[in-house]
């Protein structure tokens, strides 16, 4: 539980603090808007870039792994599209919707979890977990909203002009580019590999901090459906897809195998309230099952942490 606890509380704490921002308008009526576009075109670009400068060759050669992490991002993800809408609702409503259901708080919580449950053994299938969380998923579901953005135009023109917005996009651009560097195999130079660095650390309390100025300001709202929906599919669908796999399908060494079941079982991430802000859609019940998913994790991950410790995993 403790451990639980101290990957939770940062979290409940920078969104208080946003929100407590809000209420005694510190940061102004504009500061929202400026957080979002810090951490949407600066920090979070640069921690994605730096993620994937880091990988190596061997760490993605455990096939059946990365399979079930995507195979279990999938049929959350697939969820949001098997649900009857009203006539006339946005494709890129979904596909946040989509995201939201799949897209944990990988590198915020997921990898100090692991270390403190698992140890140093699950730093590597950790690593690999968030960079397909940030940038597979983000990937995907960018690509699905830009799409959406241009449709009702000549195939060969959406086509092209999605492509030209994907290529705009930062949040898609900097993965790419961190992939490139590292496949020439050039190590960053020490000062801007820091600067880096230091930028990417802000992304994630920078995007809490803007949650609770939008909790604050957008007052009560989102579906209690839609956010009970979308926390069912991360904090259940997803983690025992993964587990069925991980335990049953693939031969996965142990540790591998519950650093797959607990990165799937926590709770949304920013990612999806991100977008939503960046599209100027309705990014209330995105926010909102990122609040209700990381209090009800509490309980969940420390059930899974329960069960790790039965299976004689657990870190001394």
């Amino acid at each position: 539980m403790l451990a639980v606890l101290n990957a939770t509380f940062p979290v409940f704490a920078l969104i208080l603090a946003g929100w407590l921002a809000a209420r005694r308008q510190l940061l102004g009526p504009h500061g929202g808007d400026v957080l979002n576009r810090f951490v949407i075109y600066l920090a979070l670009p640069a921690l994605l870039f730096h993620a994937m400068t880091q990988v190596r060759p061997d760490q993605l050669a455990h096939g059946g792994y990365v399979l079930s992490l995507l195979i279990g991002f999938m049929v959350p993800f697939a969820i949001a599209y098997c649900v009857k809408r009203p006539p006339g609702t946005r494709r890129t409503d979904v596909a946040i919707e989509a995201l939201a259901n799949a897209y944990a708080n990988a590198g915020f919580m997921g990898i100090p979890l692991c270390l403190v449950v698992l140890g140093p053994d699950s730093l590597a299938p950790a690593i690999i977990a968030t960079l397909m969380t940030a940038c597979v998923l983000f990937g995907i579901t960018i690509t699905l909203i830009e799409f959406d953005q241009h449709q009702g135009q000549h195939p060969v023109r959406t086509v092209l002009k999605t492509g030209r917005a994907l290529l705009r996009n930062p949040l898609l651009i900097s993965p790419l580019l961190g992939l490139a560097w590292a496949g020439a195999g050039v190590p960053l130079p020490l000062a801007l590999d820091r600067f880096i660095v230091l930028l990417g650390d802000a992304a994630s309390p920078c995007a809490l901090v803007a949650i609770g100025l939008f909790l604050a300001q957008a007052g009560a709202g989102g579906a209690p459906s839609t956010v009970a929906r979308i926390v069912f599919a991360k904090l259940v669908v997803q983690p025992v897809v993964t587990a069925v796999l991980v335990l049953m399908v693939f031969d996965t060494p142990p540790v591998w195998a519950w650093t797959a079941i607990i990165m799937s079982a926590l709770p949304i991430g920013t990612g999806p309230f991100m977008l939503a802000q960046m599209y100027h859609r309705d990014a209330q019940a995105s926010s909102r099952a990122i609040l209700v998913s990381t209090v009800i994790s509490v309980l969940t991950i420390s059930a899974l942490i329960a069960l790790i410790q039965h299976q004689g995993l657990l870190r001394p």
